[in-house]
């Protein structure tokens, strides 16, 4: 897509010659004249919101990055403000051309490839963080992991300074469930990749002893192997509340002096994988943060590593430009049976975005519907091959740009992705999400320099620099990238300095209660 930004005195940005609408850069008053676009305002436009640059009749597609992203409802006459109050969300066909604009990655030279400082574990996989995790097979078992977590205070784990943490991972399932089927496979799966993955230096599974996600079947369906890495506890047999607490806190005592001889060492790049996120998406999310994701995406694949592109309905309208770019048919089919299925099977009939509605937050920031961000959403896979499309929770194997099937919601979406192998997650937001994630640090990426100088606390890197005119999209994906290296090396994010990501562990349920 071209990025063809105004000079930034300009009011308004221009996304691609072919655009009928541009882009208000900030507040714009009614009556005011849009240099180069030969229009006048005819109303007060908020910043984020679309301009009519043209005449647009009734019917006529509405295009941002020379994009679809829905149509005229009635006659729009230029300089009004289009929104959804004037634009209709509606399907239209979509060539998926599989394959035909596939360039295969043009890798840079093994000793030009950029390193870190990582943790290498026995199996070989490697950390970017060095936590204990007690996760719980079930919501019965939720306040013991916790409490044993809640136990190993700071100061407790003042002689272990090689630990990141002790930390909980409750749930709201495996009870009352589908005893087989991809439900249950999706729980399994999801806390069985939390427990081999490599952030976790050691891990305790903790059952009630009655549930239908039995701990023997997890450990079984997944290959889990109980070691001096992985113990497993049911309360039933420990006894009860109090001496599953007892028994799970001597056991993350008798762990933490092998965990804490971890030693960081330079290794290659290829072993950051990198989850993909965006939440409070405003519309320069697509302009901005997004885009600039996408070329530190661009610059991590050349090095050799791995990118988890999510969140299947905020691609939807727009997953068309991912098969175009895949390795093969196979992984651009793989694409859009999620989407099929997405639409055809679990969202039918139902007010979710993937029918074209967004959350307030988007419609405030400028977002009218669904393919407007998507259209922003599946920027931060940068330009690059998709390689691999991966069901929730599968494990990534692929290198490159990958697909994983997640809903949008952020912390479902997360959780999938850090279930998968990210040792790393970049959250970009435009309204000012605040997020977490434990064993995977989270940077935040802001999409314009008044949230971010009002949320600073909360925000990694400032975006909106490409809005004021003082780096370019290119310049702030190189600045990205090596602040990812610097993180992975073990710098603190601003979501860590702050002590979050002790409750954003949430598997995706999406099966029935009973």
């Amino acid at each position: 897509m071209t990025e063809v930004i105004s000079k930034p005195a300009a009011p308004v940005i221009r996304l691609h010659p072919d655009d009928n609408v541009v882009i208000a850069r900030g507040d714009v008053a009614i009556g005011t004249e849009i240099p180069g676009e030969g229009v006048t305002s005819r109303s007060q436009v908020p910043a984020g919101h679309k301009i009519a640059s043209c005449a647009i009749a009734k019917g006529e597609p509405i295009r941002k990055y020379n994009v679809v992203i829905g149509f005229a409802l009635n006659d729009i006459a230029p300089g009004t403000m289009v929104h959804g109050h004037n634009m209709l969300f509606r399907e239209y066909d979509r060539d998926y051309a599989h394959s035909s604009e596939y360039r295969p990655v043009e890798m840079l030279p093994e000793p030009a490839r950029a390193t870190f400082q990582g943790i290498v574990r026995a199996d070989g996989q490697v950390a970017t963080r060095n936590y204990v995790g007690i996760l719980s097979t079930v919501n019965c078992s939720a306040t013991v992991v916790h409490r044993i977590a809640e136990w190993f205070t700071p100061e407790r784990l003042a002689e272990y300074p090689n630990i990141d943490g002790v930390v909980a991972f409750s749930h709201g399932i495996g009870c009352g469930m589908e005893m087989s089927g991809e439900p249950m496979d999706l729980l399994r799966r999801t806390i069985a990749g939390y427990a081999r993955h490599p952030n976790m230096a050691a891990s305790l599974i903790i059952g009630l002893g009655c549930e239908r996600n039995q701990i023997k079947d997890l450990v079984a369906a997944e290959s889990l192997n109980t070691s001096a890495r992985l113990h497993t506890f049911t309360m039933q047999d420990e006894g009860g509340t109090r001496k599953t607490i007892e028994a799970g806190i001597a056991a993350v005592q008798a762990l933490l002096p092998e965990a804490n001889k971890v030693v960081r060492e330079t290794v290659p790049a290829s072993h950051l994988m990198l989850g993909l996120q965006c939440g409070g998406s405003d519309s320069f999310s697509s302009i901005s943060a997004n885009p600039a994701l996408g070329a530190a995406v661009d610059i991590l694949v050349r090095h050799g590593g791995t990118a988890i592109l999510s969140e299947t309905p905020e691609i939807y309208g727009v997953e068309h430009t991912l098969t175009r770019r895949a390795v093969s048919r196979e992984v651009g089919e793989k694409l859009v049976e999620r989407v099929r299925w997405w639409k055809e099977e679990y969202s039918v009939g139902r007010d979710v975005q993937i029918n074209g509605k967004v959350s307030p937050g988007n419609q405030a920031g400028g977002l009218a519907n669904i393919f407007e961000k998507s259209l922003g959403s599946s920027m931060k896979g940068g330009t690059g091959p998709l390689m691999e499309v991966y069901k929730y929770a599968e494990p990534v194997r692929a290198k490159g740009l990958v697909f994983m099937d997640t809903p949008g919601f952020d912390p479902v979406s997360i959780t999938g992705q850090i279930a998968g192998g990210a040792n790393l997650i970049a959250f970009t937001t435009g309204r000012g999400s605040m997020f977490g994630a434990k064993p995977s640090p989270s940077l935040k990426l802001a999409t314009n320099s008044p949230m971010f100088h009002r949320l600073e606390e909360d925000m990694d890197i400032n975006c909106g620099e490409i809005l004021d005119g003082t780096l370019s999209v290119q310049e702030m994906g190189q600045r990205i990238f090596e602040q990812l290296l610097r993180t992975a090396s073990g710098e603190r994010t601003k979501s860590e300095l702050l002590g979050l990501g002790d409750h954003e562990f949430a598997p995706w349920s999406i099966g029935i209660m009973s």
